[in-house]
């Protein structure tokens, strides 16, 4: 971050009617990747604080971390969590003599009684006089090699490279620093698939909603670079492809962390500058993480509204078992028509016209051909106060103009049942995966116990949807929301 602003925060409750952000108190700012300890989620930000979360979804104040500065970083390793931050620089104080240091956790948990940062390392800096800026670090324990890296730097100067000990997060003796970009801080580096990418926070920060923050990347086959963008610029002659802008009624996002919930499931975190729904204030972002051509790109969080579920095994749509109702239609033989005759706007088949003969209790589901048909159109709604998952809430999914629920049962089959009543087998959790499509996941299943994290909506054949387990690898644990 460019300058260092401190406000006060006022920790309240916020639930809005349509769940557009994290809920609770989800305001930080610089977030440091999100971090996992003993079953619950923690982040931390500029100024020594941070959040917490049981579920991923709600948020509030409470993470704790000695040493102030500004925006921190955290992994766990082994069966601790280093924690890498900026002390001063940045132009705190008016100057750019920074210093970055790491210390460690056994938990993350502060009322833990194993809860104890160890004393703070310095691990780089900066005098205020050359060309860089010690502030902004990330972390990245490469899994190919087991060396940890650490980047850091502002606009003020170059993006710097340095190899730390994994052991002791110490710097490794001898390790020379390397510059690796430009034009760029709030950097973050990450590995897939052969690939080491460098991400970078662009524009301008600490303006609320005219702050012009955005999230670009580049990528290289080595750690140390040079990190090229998708029409081959080098990052560092300031190139950079876009990650993620202003949008959603957001503004300037920045500080991006990479987690992973599951094979083809990531979410990335960043703070918006602004999130005009919240009053313009600095708030927790998290988002779908989807990977096109080997490049990163944020999705969009999952909203609802009234689809058909397709199948991506097939394209067949999810729909009741019911009998097939024929719509009436005037039909001229194609020889015998009078192109001067107006048309006639056709209306979509009415609920009302085939709801009297669909039986009253539990109605089976199938897949077949889409024709917008009643039975085919599903309305999926966010239920905030049924808590969520990282990244998203929990939705009801009704066929469109009823209260007839998608529910779990417990033999692990998908049917309907007449009502939404809000119990755990009619929530499901909606998550775009890497590739675009979705997995839809029921929040429990009857007889089971505590959350379902393993079995997914399944199209076992083209036209059987039932639950199996998730598999990102073939096509039937996938589906795809079409508005038609």
């Amino acid at each position: 971050m460019k300058h260092i602003v401190y406000c006060l925060l006022s920790v309240v409750c916020c639930q809005l009617s349509i769940c557009k952000a994290q809920v609770g108190a989800p305001y930080i700012h610089d977030p440091s990747t999100i971090a996992e300890c003993e079953g619950k989620y923690y982040t931390f930000g500029t100024g020594g604080g941070g959040l917490i979360s049981e579920d991923g979804w709600s948020w509030h104040s409470g993470a704790e971390r000695p040493g102030g500065g500004a925006a921190p970083d955290v992994m766990k390793i082994s069966e601790r969590y280093l924690c890498v931050y900026g002390a001063t620089g940045g132009g705190l104080g008016g100057g750019h003599n920074g210093r970055i240091l790491t210390m460690w956790n056994k938990t993350l948990d502060p009322k833990s009684p194993d809860f104890k940062w160890s004393k703070a390392i310095e691990v780089a800096s900066s005098d205020g006089m050359e060309d860089q800026d010690a502030i902004d670090p990330s972390l990245l324990l490469d899994p190919t090699t087991g060396r940890l890296w650490c980047s850091y730097g502002t606009y003020f100067g170059t993006i710097r490279l340095i190899e730390l000990d994994p052991k002791t997060g110490e710097r490794v003796k001898g390790n020379v620093e390397k510059d690796i970009a430009i034009d760029c801080e709030a950097t973050d580096l990450l590995y897939r698939n052969g690939w080491y990418y460098l991400l970078g926070t662009h524009g301008t920060c600490c303006d609320g909603v005219n702050s012009t923050y955005n999230i670009v990347v580049g990528r290289a086959k080595n750690v140390e670079g040079p990190y090229f963008d998708n029409v081959g610029r080098d990052m560092f002659h300031g190139g950079g492809k876009m990650v993620i802008a202003a949008g959603d009624r957001k503004a300037g996002p920045g500080h991006f962390g990479r987690t992973i919930i599951d094979e083809g499931v990531e979410v990335m975190s960043c703070h918006f500058e602004a999130d005009f729904d919240l009053s313009g204030r600095s708030t927790l972002g998290i988002l779908p993480l989807l990977w096109k051509n080997d490049w990163p790109v944020a999705g969009e969080r999952f909203k609802g509204g009234t689809f058909e579920i397709e199948s991506e095994r097939r394209g067949y749509s999810l729909e009741l078992a019911v009998d097939f109702v024929r719509m009436e239609q005037e039909r001229q033989r194609f020889w015998q028509i009078d192109p001067n005759e107006p048309v006639k706007v056709l209306p979509n088949q009415k609920l009302e016209d085939v709801v009297e003969n669909w039986p009253k209790g539990e109605i089976p589901v199938r897949c077949s051909d889409y024709m917008f048909r009643p039975w085919q159109r599903w309305t999926i709604t966010p239920v905030p106060e049924a808590g969520g998952y990282l990244g998203g809430p929990y939705f009801r999914i009704v066929i469109e103009g009823t209260e007839r629920a998608l529910t779990a049962t417990a033999n692990l089959e998908v049917t309907t049942t007449p009502s939404f009543t809000g119990t755990p087998e009619q929530l499901w959790r909606i998550e775009q995966l890497t590739d675009g499509t979705y997995r839809i996941m029921p929040k429990a299943i009857p007889g089971q116990e505590g959350l379902n994290t393993r079995f997914v909506l399944y199209s076992i054949a083209d036209s059987t949807p039932t639950l199996a387990p998730y598999d990102f690898n073939i096509d039937n644990s996938k589906w795809n929301f079409r508005s038609h």
